[in-house]
């Protein structure tokens, strides 16, 4: 047995040495981190700054990719954060790997210090990178606390093993909520490096600067093809890799081994590290370049200077540069030369290549010229073009002696300037002996005929339209050349100018570049642009493979830097040539100076493969053009906007839906789709052309959807002439999968404004939806449903004191601390403090509502209240017809604690117009106050004590409560007939059909497990038996728990846990019993599967479920069904009185009209079109609203 055991011990230790002898070779020291996969697994690659095969971290994993801060002090760093359950005052409102709350970003903690403090974020050590190794990456910066972002909030070095730090990244610090997108170019680094990521401020909110989705592009050093050799066309490198002709004899390691810079006989390399190789500095310009390094311009400061040479790729590396100095900008160009060089000819030109730093505003551009008997430029590229060392090659043929002459704009502007480094010269350019003859200098350009703010701002402000001739519009005779090829890549965009065809149009070449990007071509400075502006182009992408390539369009804005794509194209138009398509894109408001970028790469080049864009327009550009809209603001979305526009300078945008809206059901709506995968940021607000001030006062109505259990907020707003946001209607939380009508009014205004609709998106799980907008000049209706958000909804106060608009956020010393609308300090209500000193004892306040129009139906109203103190004074409601005495319906004396009651009474007006009255009596208390909320007319009869809540009529007196502190999320009305994103339930539990409602909660993945939502009944009597009945539905798939509370004096008494289920819906009886007043809350709570549902809930006051009295009728507020009766009674005799008059008056009028007739004067509405009381079910209908006038 020994033996055996010795020998499996013996085995066991072999296997094991094996195991590490085969696991060695990929995993080796020198193997690790290198951004090549050794391993099969890419184990090699794991916690590298990356994890795995795609080189990407995401920060969802706890070990950060091997990330780790190392802060210089606790008082500011860098830390692993989710958003949270509820939305964030400061930092982004989701991480962006995933887009939802639950997902993972690198954020900053809060800071508050009396000088600047700086987080660090370091990455492990990497080994050597490619010169096209780049990192791209996704940013937030916002100054949320408005202290200021300072200069540096964000940027990014490389450590190299030797200590030198080098500056690689500086990104605009501007504040905006939202992610953006950058590159950081790495490049070159023959040694082990770290990537570190600074943060630096004295002041700022946590979360506010921010880092995600990190992923390192083109890093590995070339690799060798598996089982061939190099082609001929490429150069092998002694690691095996290959490398293409253009990369040999460039001054750059493309190798990775030096091979391809070692046979470079006759060629000169000046890398500026020693001397300045008889390139000669001076020049006519008080500007001048000096040869410098980032060690001697500042290691302090990150804004200034390149922050790296090209040819080492540290700090202390030698270059050319040029840029505002100290005493002042007195020449805004700048130029140096080579020395004098022998003629060359096209069969051996000389050639030139170099290497262009050319950073922030100062940077006006680069060009080469060529200095003969003449001087003319050979080579120019424009503006700045980022952080990064820009591969440029010339070409000379000339016949005379020559220099080179390489010349430099610079603009005043903060900071940023242009460096030149690594000038390889061919062995063609050799130096003449000659005496070199003074040339002629060129015309200098004709001087701006406008200031630059106007130039290529679509309006003509030249006599010749000159300031935009050469701004990319095709439509001008030297409009092409206004694109300015901005590729840093090996492809870049040229002009085909054809003089005899006139055919024109830019196309992607073969470029010098050295990194691996799109080929990118730029318009200059455009705008601002208004709200109808769009670029109309034709493009191809032809050839005879299944996929030429991409294209796209960007906006570059001049203070948010490089937006999301606004459009792009994948693959081919066809296989001939002319396979041309056209597009209208929309570019819209753009309140800030902007580029238009195209954008394209091309899977290879060849002449018969191709990417081209001709007759590009810009077409109703200019900031003040509004186009006409034949129903102004009334808008059903099937044919457009009409007279609204996308904002560009939010978060997303509103998008058109088909098959899902309220006017033909089939058509188009407006909508917000949380769902979307691709959907980040926090708002997204859909705006009116300007509006000219009317003689009166506007109405505003739509129909709107808030549907998913985690949606967030729709607002209406107003814009005025200064921009400042007034809010006129609000709505938040699940409102049920069905359309609900809104007015909303707009006051008289003095000067232009706008109008807004605005989505913020607390959650991820749901959708907002608009139709069927009217925009008519007349007060709206009396509305159905007000929560005095914004407005006061046409309620006017009277009596001894006045009632107050009031939010728990203004509240001093009396009045509730939250609203009961949004269930927090910053919703509004309306109160009324009838402390004794403001309200005596018997003195009177009236709250009274707009005037309602009668109807044969018996509707509901319903409302919230709230009494605080002793002797707040009693509430009295009244149902008030516009003729006739008022009739009492509901009444409450009593105060009954810190919390919102609900008060609800049937209305039969019977055709005759009424109005509400909320009065209330003081009673001499102190510190007392009554309060009133949510007031709601239901077209359908209130639910009876002990009646069922169907749902097919809506909530009853149900409702999700808005409380954050609560819940997060909300029970969910719907049918499965309407559903179209969850999977619910096949049927009701009332109807027992598809087209039943019910309340559920479903599971989805846009939200975490274990978030909850909350149902609450209104508030009920003590009880020593109530019955509560209802029915739920919980398959066996489900994990979804749902638990039935008591709460009462905020306390929870368990009551029931359903966590088993399965099958049909199935109905719980629970007794109730309670010794104070209490609410019934259900709780659902989310699991990872499946849905939990409710159906036809019951409750019956002081009876049991063995439907035994227990109570004694007695309740807080007293039922005035009596008042209620009698108002019916009386609003009945009035109508026969009016009727009789009625009569009595045509009969008189008869006889007179039989001697005269005549047209009636009429008046249509203003703005034309159709309004919602037009609509009918199937079809939209156009109408105008005509006035008849009688004498």
């Amino acid at each position: 047995m020994l033996y055996w055991r010795s020998s499996a011990f013996i085995l066991l230790l072999v296997l094991h040495w094996a195991a590490a002898f085969w696991a060695l070779p990929c995993q080796a020291p020198e193997r690790k981190c290198d951004f090549v996969c050794d391993c099969s697994d890419c184990n090699d690659e794991q916690d590298c700054g990356y994890r795995g095969k795609g080189f990407e971290c995401d920060f969802e994993d706890a070990g950060m990719c091997g990330w780790t801060d190392q802060s210089l002090s606790p008082a500011y760093r860098w830390e692993r954060r989710q958003r949270g359950d509820t939305l964030p005052d400061s930092g982004p409102s989701s991480d962006y790997s995933t887009g939802t709350a639950t997902g993972w970003f690198m954020g900053v903690s809060a800071v508050r210090t009396k000088s600047f403090s700086t987080a660090v974020l370091i990455s492990p050590e990497m080994r050597q990178s490619s010169p096209t190794c780049r990192l791209h990456l996704r940013y937030f910066l916002w100054d949320s606390g408005h202290a200021g972002l300072g200069f540096t909030p964000l940027w990014a070095s490389i450590h190299h093993q030797d200590s030198q730090e080098a500056t690689v990244w500086r990104p605009e610090a501007t504040s905006f909520r939202g992610w953006r997108e950058a590159t950081i170019f790495l490049g070159r680094i023959p040694t082990t490096f770290q990537i570190r990521l600074y943060s630096q401020r004295s002041e700022g909110q946590k979360g506010d600067v921010a880092v995600d989705q990190l992923e390192f592009l083109d890093c590995a050093l070339p690799l060798p093809l598996p089982g061939e050799k190099c082609p001929a066309d490429m150069l092998q490198c002694k690691r095996e890799g290959c490398v293409e002709q253009r990369q040999v004899c460039d001054g750059s390691d493309d190798c990775g081994d030096g091979t391809d810079e070692e046979k470079c006989e006759g060629y000169q390399l000046c890398d500026f590290d020693e001397g300045l190789c008889e390139w000669d500095l001076r020049s006519l310009s008080k500007l001048k370049w000096v040869r410098t390094s980032q060690q001697n311009i500042s290691i302090t400061d990150p804004l200034k200077g390149p922050g790296r040479d090209h040819s080492t790729n540290s700090a202390s590396g030698g270059f050319l540069y040029v840029t505002v100095p100290d005493g002042g900008l007195s020449n805004d160009w700048a130029a140096f030369q080579s020395p004098l060089l022998e003629p060359t000819n096209s069969s051996h030109p000389c050639k030139m290549v170099m290497y262009t730093h050319q950073f922030g505003p100062r940077s006006g551009g680069l060009t080469v010229l060529v200095a003969s008997r003449k001087i003319y430029p050979v080579w120019k590229r424009g503006g700045a073009l980022g952080d990064v060392w820009v591969k440029a090659e010339v070409e000379i043929v000339t016949d005379f002696p020559f220099h080179i002459l390489i010349m430099a704009a610079i603009r005043d502007f903060n900071y940023g300037g242009i460096a030149v480094d690594s000038i390889m010269l061919s062995p063609e350019c050799r130096t003449s002996s000659a005496n070199a003859s003074r040339p002629e200098f060129p015309k200098p350009p004709k001087h701006p005929c406008t200031e630059p703010e106007k130039m290529c701002d679509f309006h003509p402000d030249c006599a010749e339209a000159e300031d935009e001739a050469t701004c990319g519009d095709f439509s001008y005779p030297e409009g092409s050349s206004g694109w300015t090829d901005s590729s840093i890549g090996s492809q870049g965009w040229l002009l085909h100018n054809n003089s005899t065809s006139k055919e024109e149009y830019l196309y992607v070449a073969v470029a010098p570049g050295q990194q691996l990007t799109e080929a990118q071509t730029r318009t200059p400075l455009l705008g601002p642009s208004g709200p109808a502006c769009t670029l109309s182009f034709d493009f191809a992408l032809t050839g005879n493979s299944d996929h030429i390539g991409e294209l796209s369009v960007r906006v570059v804005d001049s203070f948010l830097g490089m937006g999301p794509k606004l459009w792009e194209f994948s693959g081919k138009t066809g296989t001939e040539e002319e396979a041309w398509q056209h597009v209208e894109l929309p570019v819209g408001v753009r309140k800030h100076r902007f580029q238009l970028a195209l954008e394209a790469r091309a899977v290879k080049l060849s002449p018969f493969a191709k990417v081209k864009v001709k007759s590009i327009r810009f077409v109703g550009c200019h900031v003040d053009y509004f186009p006409v809209s034949p129903t102004a603001l009334s808008c059903n979305f099937e044919d457009g906007l009409c007279g609204w526009y996308q904002d560009n300078s939010d978060n997303f945008d509103w998008t058109l839906l088909n098959g899902m809206d309220h006017t033909i059901e089939i058509g188009k709506s407006l909508v917000v789709n949380l769902w979307s995968p691709s959907l980040r940021g926090l708002f997204g607000r859909f705006v009116s052309y300007p509006q000219v001030p009317g003689p009166t006062d506007y109405c505003l109505t739509f129909f709107y959807k808030l549907y998913g259990p985690n949606t967030g907020t729709l607002n209406v707003k107003l814009l005025g002439s200064n921009r400042f946001e007034t809010l006129l209607w609000t709505r938040s939380g699940d409102h049920g999968n069905m359309w609900h009508e809104a007015q909303c009014p707009v006051p008289h205004q003095l000067t232009k404004y706008q109008l807004m609709f605005e989505a913020i998106r607390s959650g991820f799980d749901g959708r907002m939806a608009i139709d069927d907008v009217a925009f008519v000049a007349r007060p709206c209706n009396a509305p159905r449903k007000c929560s005095f958000e914004g407005q006061r909804c046409g309620y006017n106060s009277s009596g001894n004191v006045r009632w107050l608009h009031r939010s728990g956020h203004t509240v001093t010393t009396t009045g509730p601390k939250t609203d009961h609308t949004l269930e927090t300090e910053l919703g509004f209500y309306m109160m009324v403090n009838t402390g004794s000193n403001i309200l005596p004892s018997g003195g009177t306040t009236v709250l009274t509502s707009p005037l309602h129009h009668g109807t044969t139906k018996t509707e509901c109203v319903s409302f919230w209240y709230h009494m605080g103190g002793v002797k707040p004074g009693s509430l009295t409601v009244y149902l008030k017809p516009l003729k006739g005495e008022r009739v009492k319906i509901f009444s409450d004396d009593l105060n009954q604690g810190d919390v919102w009651r609900h008060g609800n009474r049937n209305i039969s007006s019977a055709l005759v117009d009424w109005q509400l009255e909320f009065e209330v009596v003081g009673a001499g208390g102190k510190d007392t106050h009554i309060a009133v909320d949510d007031i709601f007319l239901s077209a359908h009869p209130c639910e009876a004590q002990g009646s069922t809540c169907s749902l097919e009529k809506g909530m009853c007196s149900w409702s999700n409560t808005q409380n954050i502190q609560a819940d997060k999320l909300d029970w969910v009305l719907t049918s499965q007939e309407a559903e179209e994103h969850y999977s619910p339930l096949p049927e009701d539990h009332t109807l027992g059909t598809e087209k039943g409602h019910f309340l559920f909660l479903p599971s989805s993945n846009r939200t975490a497990a274990n978030q909850n939502a909350q149902l609450l009944s209104p508030h009920l009597p003590p009880t020593k038996g109530t019955c509560l009945q209802f029915w739920a539905y919980k398959p066996f798939s489900s994990n979804t728990l749902l638990r039935v509370w008591r709460l009462s004096e905020g306390r929870l008494t368990e009551l029931l846990v359903v966590s088993e289920l399965g099958g049909p819906w199935r109905r719980f009886d629970i007794n109730i019993t309670s010794t104070e007043e209490y609410q019934i809350v259900f709780e659902g709570i989310k699991g990872t599967s499946g849905v939990v549902a409710l159906d036809d809930i019951k409750y019956t006051v002081g009876v049991n479920c063995a439907k035994k009295f227990t109570d004694s009728v007695t309740t807080s507020s007293k039922r005035d069904d009596a008042g209620g009766i009698a108002a019916s009674v009386i609003v009945v005799l009035l109508l026969i009185g009016t009727l009789i008059a009625l009569l009595i008056y045509y009969l008189r009028r008869q006889q007179r009209a039989q001697a005269m007739t005549g047209p009636s004067s009429s008046s249509s509405s203003s703005g034309g079109g159709f309004i919602n009381e037009a609509y009918e079910a199937g079809r939209p209908v156009s109408a105008t609203v005509n006035v008849v006038l009688v004498e």
